[in-house]
């Protein structure tokens, strides 16, 4: 695995130029080729009664917003056809789940206890404004039990409901707030931490890791920035080889393993008053603990919601 964060990956700073690298292919910095690739897919769509566009007198917004059907044309390289395809794919699943309907009605109770089996939002941004969200697999791997006990389709349908949280409260918030660029936030800079992780624990985890992975890429492409693995033990290069195959090509590039003091290296995309002070930084958060939400947050919200919530509704 190529898998060393480092500057020349994350960063391309050159003042008006900054964002160009890093924001290549989202709304606000699209290539004439680009713009022509979304006018087709869309008229795709359209033409398959799977996209409405806004009305003439701007009265009614479109059924998907430019950034979430540029979402699906990075995950397929621009290429509409394809797009199109997985599009179309998900709407099917979406239909299939009644995924609408499902993340309206979930029980708050039981939404907010799900998420301790998943990647956690610190309720820090890092610095072009992406949420931070961390995963620590050993703390997973001690109520593996209460895990397992959970019938399959319900836990399917809790990942769904915090995606559904994720794209919907999240992402929105973030893109509401203060942050680089007018560039809407439509993706997370993940770190997965696998310290006090045995081989075992990460074998009898691989169908909950892999369900999560698969439905993500398939449903829910490009809402990943960069995944950072730290604390990563002697045996991952044996785990990489076979979860490298639950990730797409795009998604396996954008996933970097850092030893056990990753402080340096994430410092160039977090600052350290919005980073974990256990992975370098001086915030006071751990695996397990509420959003400690920054200031330019607390005056937008007040407090983090319970529950299954759309922003702004």
């Amino acid at each position: 695995m190529t898998s060393w964060l480092c500057s020349c990956n994350l960063i391309s700073y050159n003042h008006n130029g900054r964002f160009r690298v890093r924001f290549a292919g989202h709304v606000g910095h699209l290539t004439s080729e680009q713009s022509a690739a979304l006018l087709q897919f869309k008229s795709k769509l359209i033409e398959s009664k799977l996209y409405t566009p806004p009305s003439d007198d701007n009265t009614q917004p479109a059924s998907h917003d430019d950034v979430t059907l540029l979402r699906f044309l990075r995950a397929r390289k621009f290429d509409p056809l394809k797009a199109y395809k997985q599009f179309a794919d998900t709407e099917t699943w979406r239909t299939k789940h009644d995924v609408d309907r499902l993340f309206k009605e979930f029980d708050p109770v039981e939404f907010e206890d799900a998420r301790r089996f998943y990647p956690r939002w610190t309720g820090r941004r890092d610095k072009d404004g992406r949420p931070i969200y961390v995963y620590r697999i050993a703390s997973v791997g001690k109520i593996q039990q209460e895990l397992n006990a959970i019938p399959a389709e319900r836990r399917y349908q809790r990942i769904i409901a915090l995606y559904e949280a994720m794209c919907g409260y999240v992402l929105p918030l973030c893109s509401k707030l203060p942050h680089p660029t007018e560039t809407p936030i439509s993706s997370v800079t993940t770190i997965i931490d696998l310290e006090d992780v045995s081989f075992g624990t990460m074998w009898s985890l691989r169908n909950h890791l892999q369900e999560a992975s698969h439905l993500a890429t398939a449903n829910y492409p490009e809402t990943l920035n960069v995944t950072a693995v730290v604390n990563s033990p002697s045996f991952f290069p044996k785990i990489w080889s076979w979860i490298s195959n639950w990730f797409d090509e795009g998604t396996r590039n954008k996933i970097y393993v850092l030893g056990n003091d990753p402080g340096p290296m994430l410092y160039k995309i977090i600052d350290k008053k919005d980073l974990p002070k256990t992975y370098g930084g001086e915030l006071e958060w751990v695996f397990g603990d509420v959003p400690l939400l920054d200031e330019d947050t607390v005056q937008e919200i007040g407090v983090m919601p319970k529950g299954p919530v759309v922003f702004g509704s």
